[in-house]
C-alpha cells in the first residue's frame, strides 16, 4: 500500500503577528506544514513544522522558492495602522507595507508555472474599506469609502487581485478589530477601565466590528477550505455594537465603573488624523460569510468577553 502523499505546505506572510501567530499555530493543529516570511528568519525560533523564510517583497523570483507547490497562500503583512500618528512618512510606509507585499506576491505567483501555483490566495484587509457610514448597515456589497484608510483597503485589496486572473482562486479578509488576550486592540481598551478611568471615546455611539481571535482564525480556515469562496468576506461578529455598550459590558464584567469619556477633540490633538478613523462607525456584518453556513463560537459580546476577560 503506497503511503499517502506529504501534505502541501502553507505560506504565512505576516506570520509572526498576532493573527498570523494563531494562524500557524492552528494550521500546525492540522499536521500541515507552515512556511513563514519574515525578515529575520534566523532570529526566529524553530518550530516543528515551520519553515521560515526571508521576505523579500520587491524581488519576486526570490518569492518563488517558499511559493512553490503550495496548498494556499495567506497575505497577512502590514504595518500597525493604531501605532503612532499619521505623518505623512507615516501613511506612505502603512500604504507601501501593504500594497508592495500584494503586488510582489501576485507577480511571483503569476510567474510559476500553472501546476506549481497555490489553490487559493486569501488577501488580509479591513473593514475600514467601507469609511465612516454612521448606523448603516455593512454587507459585503456596500461600496467604499473616500478616506485615507478606505482608499488605503481599496488599493490594498485591488495590488493581489491579479492572482485570479492566473486562476487562483483570490478571497479577501475584511477583518474587524480581532480581540484576543495576549495582544491587539483589547487589553488596550480594557486598561484604562480596570484602572477605574475607562469611558467611551467621544459620544460612544459609533459601531465597533469586533471579532473574537478563535473565530477569526476558523473563518480563515473555512474561507481557504471551501473552494467556492471567492471576493471579499466581512470577518466580524454577527452583532456590532457601540462603543459605549462595548465599554459598559466590559466593565460590568470586570467589576468596574465606566463613567469617564475621552472627548474627541483631545483625541484628535493627540493622535491627529488617526483619532477619525478610530471612531469611525462601521456596521459590518458577516453577510457572505453566514450565508456559506460559517456558524461563530462567541456570535455576542457578552460570550467573547466572558471568555478574554476570565
Amino acid at each position: 500500500m503506497n503511503p499517502a502523499p506529504a501534505p502541501q505546505p502553507v505560506v504565512v506572510t505576516g506570520g509572526t503577528g498576532l493573527i498570523g501567530r494563531h494562524l500557524v499555530a492552528a494550521l500546525r493543529a492540522r499536521g500541515v506544514p507552515v512556511v513563514v516570511f519574515t525578515r529575520r528568519p534566523e532570529a526566529q525560533a524553530p518550530q516543528p513544522g515551520v519553515t521560515f523564510a526571508r521576505w523579500t517583497p520587491h524581488d519576486p523570483a526570490a518569492l518563488q522558492t517558499a511559493l512553490r507547490g503550495a496548498a494556499a497562500v495567506f497575505n497577512l503583512v502590514g504595518a500597525n495602522i493604531a501605532q503612532g500618528r499619521w505623518t505623512k512618512a507615516r501613511k506612505a510606509e502603512l500604504y507601501r507595507s501593504r500594497v508592495d507585499a500584494g503586488r510582489g506576491l501576485a507577480q511571483a505567483i503569476a510567474a510559476l508555472p500553472a501546476a506549481e501555483r497555490p489553490a487559493v490566495f486569501l488577501q488580509m484587509s479591513a473593514v475600514g474599506y467601507y469609511g465612516d457610514r454612521g448606523d448603516q448597515v455593512l454587507t459585503e456589497d456596500a461600496a467604499p469609502g473616500d478616506d485615507f484608510l478606505a482608499r488605503l483597503c481599496v488599493d490594498w485589496e485591488a495590488a493581489a487581485r491579479p492572482v485570479a486572473d492566473a486562476g487562483v482562486r483570490y478571497v479577501v479578509l475584511r477583518t474587524g478589530v480581532v480581540l484576543a488576550r495576549e495582544g491587539g486592540a483589547l487589553p488596550l481598551m480594557v486598561r484604562p477601565i480596570r484602572w477605574f478611568v475607562g469611558g467611551p471615546l467621544g459620544d460612544g455611539r459609533f459601531y465597533l466590528p469586533w471579532i473574537h481571535i478563535a473565530d477569526q482564525i476558523a473563518a480563515m480556515l473555512f474561507l481557504m477550505d471551501r473552494a467556492d469562496a471567492s471576493g471579499p468576506f466581512n470577518l466580524t461578529a454577527p452583532e456590532p455594537v457601540p462603543q459605549a455598550e462595548f465599554v459598559r459590558t466590559a466593565a460590568r464584567l470586570l467589576h468596574r465603573p465606566a463613567w469617564l469619556p475621552a472627548p474627541k477633540f483631545a483625541l484628535r490633538l493627540v493622535l491627529g488624523e488617526l483619532a477619525d478613523a478610530l471612531t469611525a462607525s462601521l456596521r459590518a456584518v458577516p453577510a457572505r460569510l453566514q450565508a456559506l453556513g460559517f456558524a461563530f463560537r462567541y456570535p455576542t459580546l457578552e460570550a467573547a468577553l466572558q471568555d478574554l476577560l476570565a
